[in-house]
Parts: C-alpha cells; sequence; structure tokens
C-alpha cells in the first residue's frame, strides 16, 4: 500500500529526529595473553636479573671392591644465566574539551584510554616474551631489551637445515633454518628431548601455537583426543589436550607467535619478571590537553630452559 497523502514521517522530519547512539563501546579486538596468564609473576629487585641452573649427572655403572680406597671426583659448578629488564611505555593525550564533553560508553575519557592502553602493553609484553631473541643492555641512545623464549629455548629443539639454536650464556640470537612443514614426528622428537634431558611434570606441558599451524597439529588429535575443564583459571577456554609416549600436551592458541614455530612450555620453569608494576602517570597539562604516561617494567625469567622445548622452521 502507498503512503498516506500527506503523513509526516521521519524522511519528512530528518531536523527533528534524534541520532540514535547506544550507550555502550563494543570492542573485539584481541586482548588475550595466555602466555603470561601461563607463567605468571614474580617480582624483581633490579634491572640485570641472575640465576643458577644445575644438573645431575647421568645415571652409570657404580661399583667398588671390597677395601676401595675413595677418591674424590670433579665437581661442576652451577651456570649463572642471566636477563634485563625492558620498559615498555605508552603516552595518551587528552583535550580539556573532550574530557568534559558528554559521550556514548561513559563520560571519563581519560578513563577509559587509560584502561585500553593497559591491555594494549601487556599485549606487547606477550609478543616481546615470544618473540625477543636477545637481551640488550641499556646505554646512552639505547634501550634495554629482555631476552624471549626464542632466545633462551636451546636444549629441547627440532630446526631445520641450516638453523642454529640460540645460545643464552653468550647472548647469541638462534638462526632460521629451511623451512619444513609440521608432522607428529617432529613433536614426538621434541617430547623426547625433554623426556632424556629431564624436563619435569611432562603432564603440564602448554603448546603455544600459531594459527598457521593449529589446523595440522589438530590432525595428531585424531583418535586420542579428550577435553580438559582447564584447571588453571586464568584460561579460560576449554583445551584439547594430545596424549603422546612421553606425557601429554595442552594445545593453546597463540595470536604473538611467529608462524613458524611452536613453543612446549613447562609453566613451572618460567615467570614475568617485575621490576616496576604497570601504572598510569599524569605528565602535566601542555596547553589545553592533559598528557597521562602508562608503563612496566618487566623480563622473562626462564629459569631452566631444559624444562622446555621448540619445534622451529616450520611452513
Amino acid at each position: 500500500m502507498p503512503q498516506i497523502s500527506n503523513s509526516f514521517a521521519t524522511f519528512n522530519n530528518s531536523n527533528r529526529i534524534r541520532e540514535q547512539l547506544l550507550n555502550k563501546i563494543w570492542n573485539v579486538s584481541v586482548d588475550e595473553t595466555p602466555t603470561l596468564a601461563l607463567i605468571g609473576k614474580q617480582t624483581v629487585d633490579g634491572p640485570f636479573v641472575e640465576w643458577l641452573n644445575d644438573a645431575f649427572r647421568a645415571g652409570a655403572s657404580n661399583k667398588v671392591e671390597q677395601g676401595n680406597q675413595s677418591a674424590p671426583t670433579a665437581r661442576t659448578a652451577p651456570t649463572r644465566y642471566s636477563n634485563r629488564t625492558q620498559i615498555s611505555e605508552d603516552v595518551f593525550s587528552i583535550t580539556g574539551t573532550n574530557q568534559a564533553s558528554e559521550k556514548a560508553g561513559g563520560n571519563d575519557e581519560v578513563g577509559y584510554q587509560e584502561a585500553k592502553t593497559m591491555v594494549e602493553l601487556k599485549k606487547d609484553i606477550e609478543f616481546g616474551a615470544l618473540q625477543n631473541t636477545t637481551a640488550i643492555a641499556a646505554a646512552a641512545a639505547t634501550a634495554p631489551q629482555a631476552r624471549g623464549f626464542l632466545g633462551f629455548i636451546a636444549t629441547n629443539t627440532s630446526k631445520g637445515v641450516g638453523g642454529a639454536d640460540p645460545a643464552p650464556l653468550t647472548n647469541t640470537a638462534p638462526t632460521d633454518g629451511t623451512q619444513r612443514a609440521l608432522t607428529e614426528t617432529l613433536l614426538k622428537d621434541v617430547m623426547k628431548l625433554m623426556f632424556d634431558n629431564g624436563s619435569p611434570n611432562r603432564d603440564n606441558i602448554y603448546a603455544l601455537i600459531p594459527s598457521a599451524q593449529r589446523a595440522t597439529f589438530d590432525t595428531f588429535l585424531a583418535g586420542q583426543t579428550r577435553f580438559d575443564k582447564a584447571e588453571d583459571k586464568t584460561l579460560t577456554a576449554t583445551l584439547e589436550v594430545y596424549i603422546g609416549p612421553f606425557g601429554r600436551v595442552k594445545a593453546v592458541n597463540a595470536r604473538h607467535m611467529r608462524s613458524r614455530e611452536i613453543f612446549l612450555l613447562n609453566p613451572e620453569y618460567a615467570k614475568l619478571g617485575i621490576f616496576r608494576k604497570m601504572s598510569s602517570k599524569k605528565l602535566g597539562l601542555r596547553g589545553d590537553a592533559d598528557e597521562y604516561l602508562v608503563n612496566c617494567e618487566w623480563t622473562l625469567l626462564v629459569t631452566n630452559e631444559k624444562a622446555h622445548g621448540a619445534i622451529r622452521d616450520l611452513t
């Protein structure tokens, strides 16, 4: 039926119809940081952090004759590892007019931007913890950097031709090798190395998997997948579990991984070191705008890299 003659419709009265802006802001951007949730936090007291690693000797045949004249064997000193803290920051500025204006989704623009910035900095820390290869000392015109997992995991690894593991004791970065397809054999090889080199509690290993490798990893679960109700409440998703001959691996999607790697983490042997907690401070008023600094000083403590594993150089 046609519109009734002379009926006054909304499109005839556009000057008086109020805009309908809902009083909420929807954000579908990624905010999860599963690595940080898994490893937890530990306070550190300075910008250069050190810790010790030691190991038992391998088991061997041990027998002596009666009346043996005993002699001391050589002892091995613990190995000293280290990392440096990294300062991550962001600054935002809000004009006086913006802060005073009535807005949808809450009137406090400073509070909104502060909360959003803290989430974004947390994502930056997750990125650095997964991708940084070396520790960098602070110097004039040089920002300090914390070594990430990529620069620590050196023993239990599978890598492509030409690839080289990092050397955290000499602060040497890894070298990428020829890429190859992910296979279940590669996963089993690294899990075997973790077993052989003493990684404890191998039923509590988490595989941090980039999206490029997840579909292939899921093919390994055929016929033996089970679902865990995530005991770690910091991980809200139900976890798929791979059960192999050397333990169980819980698969976790990790958006900040390089697409060519999978890390097998034992969360008992890593911590996010916090030197200065994340905080927001007002820098001051410049003209008619307030500036705010949000920052945090952190490092990664991989207390024993042999507890972890890495599958490198994947296509």
